[in-house]
């Protein structure tokens, strides 16, 4: 693939989750453009053979910009879309399986909402971590949320793998997220609800090292 996944993951800071909405290419490529590292593609309601084409569709997408495009959950839809890895939650696949599945080159996050949770997952080998649910998200309702305390704890602990602090982090949230040592930021409506995706992209990326 055009983009060296583990290199550009080690640098990553901004991962952008989708939701549906018909202009979604649009948003996506203006997001990747303002500095989205990660397009994380999530597609609960469509079927795989439904989701595949705009899968594709978002990995071009992500190439043409040098951003890395992944699957929620779906190994397989990552496969055959040619995905640069899968994020898997916690009752998913284990991360073994993903790698039998995508090759040894592909990257492989995964969800956890403790520390325990995200060492578990390292030794596992995970790539990288959505950590969270920071805040109440409409995206996901029924998560934990597990506040800034999480952050802090993560932030003290070496993990050794790259995590993005996921649930509810907003233009308006991300400051005192970032504050309380999350190197990375998962995003949903923060970019995606925007009036100028781009300048989102690029207004929360400001607030990340590197």
């Amino acid at each position: 693939m055009p983009v060296d996944a583990r290199e550009h993951l080690r640098k990553a800071r901004l991962l952008l989750v989708t939701d549906p909405r018909p202009d979604l290419e649009e948003r996506v490529e203006a997001a990747v453009r303002g500095g989205v590292d990660i397009v994380q593609l999530r597609e609960k309601r469509a079927s795989r053979e439904e989701a595949l084409p705009l899968a594709r569709r978002l990995r071009e997408v992500c190439v043409r910009h040098g951003a890395l495009f992944t699957v929620n959950d779906d190994i397989e839809l990552a496969r055959l879309s040619g995905a640069h890895g899968v994020h898997l939650g916690q009752e998913d696949e284990p991360v073994a399986r993903a790698r039998e599945i995508l090759g040894a080159g592909a990257v492989v996050g995964r969800s956890a909402g403790s520390l325990e949770e995200a060492r578990r997952a390292v030794r596992e080998g995970a790539d990288y971590l959505g950590v969270g649910s920071v805040y109440p998200t409409p995206t996901k309702p029924d998560a934990r949320v597990r506040g800034l305390g999480l952050i802090r704890e993560l932030a003290r602990a070496d993990l050794g793998v790259p995590w993005f602090a996921i649930g509810g982090v907003t233009l308006e949230t991300a400051e005192e997220v970032a504050a309380a040592g999350a190197p990375g930021f998962a995003v949903v409506r923060a970019v995606l609800d925007a009036g100028d995706p781009e300048a989102a992209a690029r207004a929360l990326r400001a607030l990340l090292p590197g």
